[in-house]
């Protein structure tokens, strides 16, 4: 009875991580879209209206869901984490990727962003409290290095690093931590909920930033402009986060994490396509170098870590049976 209990756990285990994996490349799908699409709306919006409102689009959105399926509020405790994932992904990311954009090409902000898996990587390890090996920390700064100095590179040199390269670091390590966090907190209160209730929290503050935008600076966008601002409020700001969020929450998150290693190279395909931008021998060989350190420093920490959570659960169960 036994056996065939083990059995049936294994194949579960192995449909769960499967399943984790293709949440998690749906949402990397629907975010590998927002780079070219902010870098088409800056073109009539405001940097911080594109920030700010595409939040307010898709917390009304939300807030809707939310009323209609009558969810129970969160836990104080609850608030104060969804706050922080609220600070990486809801402000943090838009806020500082748009203003990036208003100057750095699709492409080279692709590639720099291809930093997060690695950045996301050290966020759950720090969350978690894990212990990976030292190599996973040796390829983790490796990626960090060669994502800087590609960047460095594409502005002239190390002392011209630009004001955008810094803003693309930033919302790479607010991405992170959001990530991270509002995987954890997927676990208790479900994938959609969280995003959702991280949108509702921060409402206040992006209405308000929305409304001094459009004061100051009256929206004068094309239709095209437009729709590219619809969808990053519809689909980048909430339903991404359905499929990505359920991913992590079903995880487990290392292995899920590692799926954002095709973002850039399907971002970078996207500029190619939609915006017609160059794309150059070193936009290919930076892309690569900072996709292969964040490659092996997440793939490290998957073998130094996976073991343990997989076989505790087995445990449990089979005391149970």
């Amino acid at each position: 009875m036994k056996e065939q209990s083990s059995v049936i756990r294994s194949r579960a285990t192995a449909l769960s991580t499967t399943s984790g994996l293709r949440w998690g490349l749906l949402g990397i799908l629907a975010f590998s879209f927002t780079v070219p699409f902010t870098r088409v709306a800056v073109g009539g919006l405001s940097p911080l209206f594109i920030g700010a409102g595409r939040a307010v689009v898709a917390a009304a959105l939300a807030a809707l869901a939310l009323a209609v399926t009558r969810q129970h509020l969160p836990t104080r405790t609850q608030w104060l984490r969804l706050a922080v994932v609220a600070g990486g992904v809801v402000a943090g990311f838009p806020l500082l990727t748009s203003y990036a954009l208003t100057v750095a090409p699709a492409g080279h902000s692709a590639v720099v962003i291809g930093l997060l898996p690695a950045a996301t990587a050290v966020a759950v390890v720090l969350r978690t409290r894990e212990r990976p090996s030292r190599s996973f920390w040796v390829f983790a700064a490796l990626g960090a290095v060669a994502a800087v100095t590609f960047a460095a590179l594409q502005n002239g040199g190390i002392g011209r690093l630009g004001w955008p390269d810094l803003l693309l670091f930033g919302a790479v390590v607010s991405a992170a931590v959001g990530y991270a966090e509002g995987g954890l907190l997927s676990r208790e209160l479900g994938s959609w909920q969280t995003i959702s209730w991280a949108l509702v929290l921060s409402s206040p503050l992006m209405i308000a930033l929305t409304t001094a935008s459009a004061v100051a600076s009256p929206p004068s966008a094309t239709p095209v402009e437009w729709l590219a601002f619809g969808y990053l409020g519809v689909v980048s700001m909430f339903l991404g986060f359905f499929a990505w969020y359920r991913g992590l929450a079903i995880g487990p998150m290392a292995p899920v994490s590692q799926v954002q290693l095709a973002q850039p190279v399907i971002t970078i395909l996207w500029a190619w396509l939609l915006l017609h931008e160059p794309v150059g021998w070193p936009t290919v060989l930076g892309g690569l170098a900072v996709i292969a350190c964040a490659a092996l420093a997440v793939r490290t920490r998957l073998t130094a870590t996976t073991t343990t959570p997989m076989t505790t659960p087995t445990t449990v169960r089979t005391e149970e049976d």
